[in-house]
């Protein structure tokens, strides 16, 4: 029984895909089908680092990680597996229009569902689709998060940097990228034929700064996350296999939303102003405002082929959906293929019967990753089934061997090298399939590591070709008088001589760019000391009218805009710690670092009193001099201790107090209990962070106990009185509920009358005979006459007898018969 269904549509940078990994997050288990190999393994690497390695499986044509438990599943769309799942999610299911792939994702939308949940992303043109093919869809648009405006067009010389331009073939991808790089410096260079490892480590280039410019082609319009503010066309029309055409308008947006990320708005255009290459103003408005036409049609083609023979798989193939929003799909290669094949008698002789024929089209199932054609691919499958249908039926060992091994090598031009991952590909694809290779464990081991070696070697000569490592000739030229370099500071806060970075300013840190030469940082940072003054001083004057909210501690580092500007050290006393500016605030003047400091005293004593007021009013009482010194101490000692401590602590100046002082400290937040003296406000989480933090600052801090924690078992993290648990038994119990328990018993009790507590109380918050039985001890109770021999407790000294070895009764808490008090 399939659980719902929704629909999340709408323009790029809204989420999408983020939502459906959480949630499937929140399932027992999941399966995610993407357009791109990529893609996937993007999302794959982002739920192992959250689940571990051992629940996440990455399935795609030519690359399987399927650990033996795995529960959460990432593939591409072709690969979603039909076993049964919890989650089930199709991304950029708007692709079901697409010629080649599209009957996948339309077959996908139709009939993979998860056991309790299924989600469907795509376009907002996508709803016309998703009304007529899942009626019961409950479907939810999704807003971007940011604004996209058109920019108008700018020549290459001219961009800004952040921008990614797009090329649609791998010749204009590589002519943008050597113009950028005699431009501006160089570019990275992005493409969908290149392998994860590739991809990742140009991107990492970009993102890093080491290049401020991206070459891509329209692979990166699929969801791959980069900081891109500024989109660029090459130009508007693409070859999609079958003809050279204009871009639609659905497909511009998808591209163009990659500027920007999440709140931060991004711009698009073109680097031609007329021309095929421009854009038409109706194309501006419509991706400005994210209005597309609404998609009428999407291709089918069976997703339960007819494997009774090779003509019967052919017309299930071939057969045309019912009239409708469904359209048959065009021949996609490897129908292309099963019909170049079938005309082969031997072909036909050798596929007879479902397991043969099931064979057959798994074989023409095979990817043209090399971009042969028709002609070349259908001889190279033709030459793999002759080997699946004769003799062992696998491929032989050494013709794999010697096909991979003379890929096996990083010489060669970029063309070339890129050539033989797409070579490697199509063997890595063979490697995986657990049934075409008498070792495939071994031989996919052995194709990913050398499309690993050549996609190192890729990035190298992408690398080696593309990028100019910037040098400080500029510097050197202008000469050694730092003062006349021409320093301008970006919004990002890097650091520019006549656009070309040098550092960066992060909060008050100048940071010399790693690739300067090590003869020219003490210029570099001459220069920057100079000219960086004055805007320190402003980032100084918006650091002391900023609000409270703009400043965050962790552990006991204060921030400012996720800028580290001062430290807590220990004070005078706990609730009074001291403020101790970050070594960078060192450039400010001192009046500047006065302000500052005043600032960020005003904000820690305001959130001490929010967070910790309890802390607070008991340094205030202990320092004040007309109290008693009973309460002095009292009121010092708990300060000292957190604002939690056993009442035998303090017995002796507790008992000193009077009524009135009593009242002092409750009006505190402090909570005088039977066995406790506590503020139960410190018990809560964001409380407790601050607590740990002040004590942190005197020694080393008490383990805090996992969030909402009630009970714990003797030994766990935080199972201390510093914490605030109480160790009883074999368990812990925080104090706060100890106090509870304590005055239900008390309510409970008339005199010295044997009672029976009402059990629902302890039952309710996991507590155990045993624990139960060690708090009444502790409490001054003791079993009545009828319970169980050898309980006797004397008085109401509760630490001496936790601290004696004492007799545990077996058996429920309900079962007892009866407490008397002693005391």
């Amino acid at each position: 029984m399939s659980g719902g269904v929704t629909a999340v549509l709408g323009p790029t940078n809204t989420g999408k895909t983020h939502l459906a990994v959480e949630r499937m997050c929140g399932h027992s288990s999941g399966i995610m089908g993407f357009p791109l190999r990529l893609l996937a393994r993007e999302v794959y690497d982002r739920i192992v680092a959250q689940k571990g390695a051992d629940k996440v499986a990455l399935v795609t044509g030519e690359e399987k990680i399927v650990p033996p438990h795995a529960r959460w599943f990432l593939c591409t769309a072709e690969s979603m597996p039909e076993h049964d799942a919890a989650f089930v999610a199709l991304d950029e299911a708007q692709l079901g229009t697409d010629p080649e792939r599209g009957h996948v994702f339309t077959d996908r939308l139709l009939r993979r569902r998860g056991r309790e949940e299924t989600m469907i992303l795509g376009s907002e043109a996508l709803r016309p689709m998703v009304r007529a093919l899942v009626p019961d869809a409950e479907i939810i648009g999704r807003p971007r998060f940011s604004r996209l405006t058109y920019a108008g067009a700018k020549k290459i010389s001219r961009l800004p940097k952040r921008s990614a331009i797009v090329a649609f073939s791998a010749e204009e991808v590589y002519a943008v990228a050597e113009m950028l790089r005699r431009l501006r410096g160089g570019a990275a260079v992005v493409m969908g034929a290149l392998s994860p490892r590739t991809r990742n480590a140009q991107v990492a280039m970009f993102q890093a700064g080491e290049v401020d410019y991206l070459v891509a082609t329209d692979a990166i319009g699929m969801g791959l996350n980069m900081d891109v503010a500024h989109v660029a066309f090459a130009g508007l029309s693409k070859f999609d296999g079958r003809r050279q055409r204009r871009l639609t308008v659905a497909e511009m947006a998808q591209i163009a939303g990659r500027a920007g990320r999440h709140q931060r708005d991004g711009t698009f255009g073109a680097i031609t102003e007329e021309g095929p290459g421009a854009f038409l103003p109706e194309e501006v408005l419509a991706i400005e405002e994210h209005r597309f036409k609404p998609i009428e049609h999407m291709y089918w083609r069976s997703g339960t082929p007819d494997f009774s023979s090779v003509d019967a798989l052919i017309a299930s193939l071939e057969r045309r959906p019912e009239p409708g929003v469904l359209i048959a799909a065009p021949q996609a290669m490897d129908l292309a293929v099963l019909k170049r094949l079938a005309d082969e008698t031997w072909v036909r002789d050798r596929a007879r019967g479902g397991a043969m024929v099931k064979r057959l089209w798994a074989a023409c199932g095979l990817p043209d990753f090399r971009k042969l054609g028709l002609d070349p691919h259908a001889r190279f499958v033709a030459r793999l089934f002759g080997y699946l249908s004769e003799g062992r039926m696998v491929v032989p060992h050494q013709w794999f061997a010697d096909e991979i091994a003379r890929l096996d090598t990083i010489a060669g031009d970029v063309e070339t090298i890129a050539g033989r991952i797409a070579a490697i590909r199509t063997y890595a694809y063979i490697a995986h399939r657990a049934d075409w290779l008498a070792e495939p464990q071994l031989w996919a081991e052995r194709t990913r590591s050398i499309e690993e070696r050549l996609s190192d070697g890729l990035h190298a000569s992408l690398t080696q070709r593309f990028v100019d490592k910037r040098t400080t000739a500029l510097i050197r030229r202008i000469g050694a008088d730092a003062g006349v370099l021409p320093v301008t500071i970006g919004p990002e806060g890097e650091v520019l001589v006549e656009d070309h970075a040098i550092g960066r300013l992060d909060g008050f840190r100048f940071t010399v760019d790693p690739a300067a030469r090590a003869g020219d940082r003490r210029l570099l940072l001459a220069a920057a000391e100079k000219r960086l003054v004055g805007e320190r001083g402003r980032r100084a004057e918006a650091l002391v009218a900023a609000e409270d909210a703009a400043f965050s501690l962790t552990d006991d580092a204060v921030s400012w805009q996720g800028h580290v500007v001062a430290r807590l050290v220990a004070g005078p006393s706990l609730a009074r710690p001291q403020l101790k500016l970050d070594r960078d605030l060192d450039c400010l003047d001192k009046a500047q670092r006065m302000a500052v400091q005043a600032r960020l005293q005003t904000w820690l004593s305001a959130t001490l009193a929010k967070r910790v007021p309890a802390l607070v009013a008991l340094a205030d009482i202990a320092r004040d001099a007309g109290a008693t010194p009973h309460l002095r101490v009292v009121a010092g000692e708990l300060e000292a201790v957190g604002g939690l401590s056993p009442r035998l602590a303090l017995h002796e100046p507790l008992a000193a107090l009077s009524s009135e002082e009593r009242k002092r400290l409750r009006r505190a937040g402090v909570t005088i209990g039977a066995l406790d003296l506590f503020d139960p406000r410190l018990l809560k989480p964001a409380a407790a962070g601050w607590r740990r933090t002040l004590l942190g600052l005197r020694g080393v801090p008490p383990a805090l106990a996992r969030e909402g924690a009630t009970v714990l078992a003797r030994g766990a993290a935080g199972a201390v009185p510093a914490a605030g648990f109480r160790p009883l038994g074999a368990q812990a119990v925080r104090i706060d509920l100890v106090e509870r328990i304590a005055r239900a018993a008390h309510d409970a009790r008339e005199g010295r009358k044997p009672f029976a507590p009402d059990p629902a109380l302890a039952t309710s918050m996991g507590l155990e005979s045993a624990t139960v039985a060690r708090l009444m001890a502790e409490l001054g109770f003791q079993p009545a006459r009828g319970a169980e021999p050898g309980w006797v407790w004397r008085g109401r000294r509760a630490p001496r007898a936790a601290a004696r070895p004492t007799p545990v009764p077996t058996g429920a808490f309900a079962a007892l018969a009866g407490w008397r008090h002693h005391g």
